[in-house]
């Protein structure tokens, strides 16, 4: 007699992939009182983000910032050390705040009854779930809800293929063995300047090869032009407008052949590593999407109705509509798991904030010069520079300012632009003051400490109405 098939485990939610959108999700459905299970293929929890992406990044960043602060600052403020870099002390240290973090969101897995399916997830059909283990081993999850929680991968670019410590995309840029001489950076995008800035901050020569004719787009342009000029002056060279069409790996390094974005003669660039920062693209390789009716758009991206595709589907995160961007898929795990359970959720984007990691720090909120230009929106501007904030002075941080945007009827903020020191955690107070519909003129009259640097985000908002004060 044939032994007959095991019950399919029963959950309200099943959420696919385990990253900063999934493990949100799966802890808000459990503190609401949901039966969750979270599916994820990684052997840890918390996805890209965590894993290979922001945490591993951001340990890189600071490291390589103290290692340069004490090689060419710390003189002149008195203290006089001879730094040495130690790579492997220093990929463990950022490995070992990695494992951390990730057995961080076990333990919170543990604390709100969620369930975590180690394994690869695709939609069997309506409220199915089938999950591979990776001995092969195939489980079937019922569910009332299945959350498409999957992200992004790294794009790949046409005629150049990864080749293992050579050419490399984001994880293979925080793991390489010893620092590059000549480091090639292609994209001048968020990730491709903050892994960039870490290793020219370590000893590599850094070239950022970028099609469009400026970098990081999105950001207001006028900072960008403002940023370009700081990277340069630390070092990094900027080829704008140029399209990479080729690579060959050699025993000198790697080839690049490079063309100018508007048509002309072809370059050859040589580098001992390449890095390919073009962007991310949503992940939804063998999902099943077919199952359920779901299909993506050109872009390959998963468009929901307030994070709904079909019945009892839904998509949050990076595969999804919206930035890419930890922290949004965050506020779409807590929205769409409250209204599976019948609450109200919803997400601004307009408020969800973007920051580059280099130094000085980049954060924006909001809507850009460009963007209210573009749109025929009469608007005023504030701006303050760090060469006269006190805070930013006495610690020799004076590159950048703070910009706010504001209506020019209703003085209600519109955008705010920061570059700066800590200007990731300056930009909050914008997103506040922003979510509650404030003015330029609340944020100008709201007393801050003295010195801080966030006093430069007052000033600028004083500037909007002309009476800003000089520190």
């Amino acid at each position: 007699m044939a032994e007959a098939a095991p019950t399919p485990a029963s959950y309200d939610v099943v959420i696919i992939g385990g990253g900063p959108g999934g493990y949100n999700a799966a802890i808000r459905a459990g503190q609401l009182g949901l039966k969750v299970a979270c599916v994820e293929m990684r052997e840890t929890l918390g996805g890209t983000c965590l894993n290979v992406g922001c945490m591993p990044s951001k340990a890189l960043l600071h490291a390589s910032e103290m290692f340069e602060a004490a090689s060419r600052d710390f003189a002149g403020i008195g203290i006089e050390v001879t730094p040495r870099l130690n790579l492997p002390v220093m990929m463990k240290q950022k490995q070992d705040s990695v494992t951390a973090l990730t057995k961080g969101i076990e333990f919170l897995f543990k604390k709100n009854k969620a369930d975590w399916i180690k394994g690869r997830g695709r939609i069997a059909g309506p409220g199915t779930v089938e999950v591979e283990a990776a001995d092969g081993s195939k489980t079937t999850l019922k569910a009332k809800d299945i959350v498409i929680a999957t992200g992004s991968e790294p794009t790949p670019l046409p005629g150049v293929d990864f080749v293992p410590g050579k050419v490399v995309d984001s994880t293979g840029a925080l793991d390489l063995p010893a620092v590059p001489k000549t480091l090639i950076v292609v994209g001048a995008g968020i990730i491709g300047l903050e892994l960039g800035s870490v290793w020219r901050r370590l000893g590599a020569e850094v070239t950022v090869v970028e099609y469009l004719p400026r970098i990081t787009p999105g950001m207001d342009s006028d900072l960008a032009t403002a940023f370009q000029r700081a990277l340069t002056k630390q070092g990094m060279t900027f080829k704008l407008g140029s399209k990479v069409t080729g690579s060959k790996v050699t025993e000198a390094g790697v080839e690049l052949t490079v063309e100018p974005a508007a048509g002309g003669a072809a370059e050859t660039l040589t580098g001992d590593v390449v890095l390919v920062a073009i962007g991310r693209r949503p992940y939804t390789a063998g999902l099943g999407l077919e199952t359920v009716g779901v299909q993506t758009d050109k872009r390959g991206v998963i468009v929901g109705d307030h994070f709904k595709v079909a019945d009892g589907v839904w998509v949050i995160g990076d595969v999804t509509t919206g930035p890419m961007l930890a922290h949004k898929a965050e506020e779409d795990a807590v929205a769409a798991i409250e209204l599976i359970a019948g609450k109200a959720g919803h997400v601004d984007y307009n408020l969800v904030p973007s920051v580059v990691y280099t130094f000085p720090e980049v954060a924006w909120v909001g809507k850009t010069e460009d963007q209210l230009k573009a749109d025929g929106v009469a608007y005023k501007s504030g701006k303050f520079p760090f060469t006269a904030n006190s805070r930013a002075k006495i610690n020799h941080e004076t590159d950048g300012y703070a910009k706010v945007l504001a209506d020019a009827a209703t003085d209600r903020i519109l955008g705010v632009h920061i570059m700066g020191p800590q200007a990731g955690e300056m930009i909050g107070e914008a997103c506040v003051a922003m979510a509650f519909g404030g003015a330029s003129e609340d944020l100008a009259r709201t007393s801050h400490a003295h010195p801080t640097r966030s006093e430069a985000v007052k000033q600028a908002a004083m500037g909007v109405e002309g009476w800003t004060m000089q520190a």
